[in-house]
């Protein structure tokens, strides 16, 4: 993963700098903002190679951007883009298509080579996250993914899958090298975002291979989450995560069978990684209280989950984080 902030720069450059090095020459867009204003911008992101796709997370001031003609034929891309709005909102237009308005936590797409104007609503500037993946990579020949003009999403369906996947793509990315399977996992979400926003674009069916296989993926990042927000209830079962998700028992339990553990599984794997993580940041907490907050029904079985686990009991645990700090 690269991280580039303007503090690298002196605060005259700042805003030059980014323009002509990051916005240009690494985006292919062109970045305006009134000469007054350029001595208090600040701006950062992250790029990750995710997949055969580009994950970018940016925050900076508010400032206009235009991907014109001129830009396109300068760094011509042929990838599509899935933009997620993390923060504020952001207004799109110039485009054949309508202007909108995209909200935070919403989510937009396009294809890298078509015009647009875009810049904040208001005045708390960009965050957001891009995922940009070559159209050579999505295996689909079909012409009008080369013309998605910026359109916002309208699929309220579709939205939790794509933040959860976007989620879970962002966990990946920041853990890679530190498994194997980091690889193919990103992989996965990569095509699963891709293949849901041409779903929602109408370019493929949901009952397709492509579109089942996505939604697939969407649902099992979504259900994994959900499990992690609702650990403390030690009744949690599965027809409350399929409510949640708004499919059958059946269906949770078939997303679980293609990954690596079952849902009880999950479920205990996350409250003992949970259980870890309360151990080294409140070292002084009892560790009854901890078991008791991570949805285990007795302590008991907590200390019997863990020792199988990790081969240690919790307080052997917690010593051993205590002296490695």
């Amino acid at each position: 993963m690269y991280r580039w902030c303007t503090d690298e720069v002196e605060p005259h450059d700042r805003f030059d700098f980014w323009r002509e090095v990051r916005a240009k020459g690494l985006f292919g867009v062109t970045a305006e903002l009134e000469r007054e204003r350029r001595g208090d911008f600040y701006g950062e992101f992250s790029l990750s190679q995710v997949g055969n796709g580009a994950l970018v997370e940016l925050k900076a001031s508010s400032y206009a951007v235009e991907r014109s003609q001129a830009d396109i034929g300068y760094a011509p891309g042929d990838s599509i883009c899935v933009y997620q709005q993390l923060g504020g909102g952001g207004w799109f237009g110039g485009m054949r298509s309508s202007d909108f308005a995209i909200a935070n936590g919403g989510f937009a797409t396009s294809h890298t080579d078509l015009p647009y104007h875009t810049r904040p609503l208001g005045d708390s500037g960009f965050h957001l996250r891009i995922l940009k993946i070559p159209v050579s990579g999505l295996a689909t020949q079909d012409k009008r993914t080369r013309e998605l003009a910026p359109k916002v999403f309208n699929d309220p369906a579709l939205a939790p899958l794509l933040d959860a996947c976007f989620a879970d793509l962002g966990d990946a990315a920041a853990n890679d090298g530190s498994s194997g399977a980091v690889p193919l996992v990103q992989a996965l979400l990569v095509q699963a975002l891709g293949q849901l926003a041409l779903i929602e674009r109408g370019i493929v069916r949901p009952g397709s291979r492509r579109g089942q296989a996505a939604l697939r993926t969407g649902r099992l990042s979504l259900a994994r989450r959900l499990i992690a927000r609702h650990l403390q209830d030690p009744d949690l079962a599965p027809t409350r995560v399929a409510d949640l998700l708004g499919v059958s028992v059946r269906h949770l339990h078939m997303l679980f069978e293609v990954a690596d553990r079952s849902f009880s599984q999950t479920v205990t794997e996350e409250r003992l990684k949970q259980s870890r993580r309360l151990m080294c940041e409140a070292p002084e907490r009892l560790i009854a209280d901890i078991a008791s907050a991570c949805g285990f029904e007795s302590l008991a079985t907590y200390y019997r989950v863990f020792n199988a686990a990790y081969g240690m009991a919790p307080g052997d645990f917690r010593a051993r984080a205590a002296g490695a700090r």
